[in-house]
């Protein structure tokens, strides 16, 4: 279950993935397969070449995206993963606002 974003958060993020931009989404999430998490980053592209490109910088494989019916493309990024990666990008808010705050 995914909460703690806005429907216009959502929507830029959908944006941006259409336009073929790598796009991060960070939200609250309770899973029971990953009962340690309390969120996770969306990182998105429809150009699917450009995300794995992106994803082998951090040693994410590109069978690790996610491709769904409704065409967003994403890896999901979970706990020690999640935290490294956007301290790299600089998404210190996402940190703050979802990972440790």
């Amino acid at each position: 279950m995914a909460f703690g974003l806005t429907k216009v958060e959502l929507k830029e993020w959908k944006q941006q993935v259409m336009k073929g931009e790598i796009a991060f989404l960070t939200h609250f999430w309770l899973d029971e397969r990953f009962p340690n998490a309390r969120s996770v980053t969306k990182v998105g592209c429809s150009d699917i070449a450009a995300l794995s490109r992106w994803g082998e910088r951090y040693g994410l494989k590109k069978e690790w995206i996610h491709q769904r019916d409704d065409g967003f493309p994403h890896f999901d990024l979970l706990g020690d993963t999640q935290y490294d990666i956007l301290l790299k990008e600089g998404l210190h808010d996402h940190i703050s606002r979802f990972v440790k705050g």
